[in-house]
């Protein structure tokens, strides 16, 4: 039989073969691979977390940037609406202000005619006149009383 691997003495190092390390020199390498791979990992996570950091308040700072120029627009367009209403109702204002003139000309003219009209018949008609308005004193006497 095969001398067991266990026996540090038959490996010889020069032929390429290394002793076999101790249970607790072995526990000890693992320890300190596993302590260097946390360390790399966290380092990893940490800059992972930096960049992921920096993304985002670049992203904010972007957003940010994009809603300043959409107020500032929405803004220009609002005024440029209200300019446009405004104009609108200046005109809208005048011509119904021409209108109003006009048809105060109009009632004018007419009662200046009814005035006419009404002085014509009652320098025609006197008399029918008289008693008209004696009549109608009456009636409007008779309504009042009840």
């Amino acid at each position: 039989m095969t001398q067991p691997l266990s026996t540090a003495t038959s490996l010889d190092p020069d032929t390429g073969f290394t002793p076999i390390p101790s249970v607790s020199q072995a526990a000890n390498d693992l320890r300190a691979a596993a302590g260097e791979k946390a360390r790399e990992l966290a380092h990893n996570v940490s800059t992972q977390a930096t960049t992921l950091k920096d993304r985002a308040i670049e992203s904010a700072q972007h957003f940010r940037d994009v809603a300043s120029e959409k107020v500032g627009q929405l803004k220009a367009s609002a005024a440029e609406r209200a300019d446009e209403i405004k104009h609108t109702a200046a005109e809208r204002a005048q011509r119904l202000g021409e209108s109003a003139a006009e048809q105060w000309r109009d009632t004018r003219v007419m009662t200046k005619e009814i005035h006419v009209t009404a002085e014509d018949y009652i320098r025609q008609n006197p008399t029918k006149c008289v008693l008209g308005a004696l009549g109608l004193g009456v009636l409007i006497g008779l309504i009042v009383r009840r």
